[in-house]
């Protein structure tokens, strides 16, 4: 279960569709993190790299 504010963070890069969360995601990876995660430590960035990885992995799969 994640924390309230990185739950926060996670739903609103998810409102922005699934092309903009897979662009979330390499940016997170490549270290550059989108505005909305600006204030977390390294811990919650990875908390919600997983996290979004989690979900778009759902929508791969329903591709397939």
């Amino acid at each position: 279960m994640l924390k309230p504010e990185l739950q926060t963070i996670v739903e609103q890069l998810c409102a922005d569709g699934c092309n903009a969360v897979n662009q979330y995601i390499a940016e997170i990876q490549s270290g550059h993190c989108p505005a909305t995660m600006q204030e977390l430590n390294r811990e919650d960035c990875e908390t919600v790299l997983v996290e979004l990885k989690s979900i778009m992995a759902v929508y791969e799969h329903k591709g397939a």
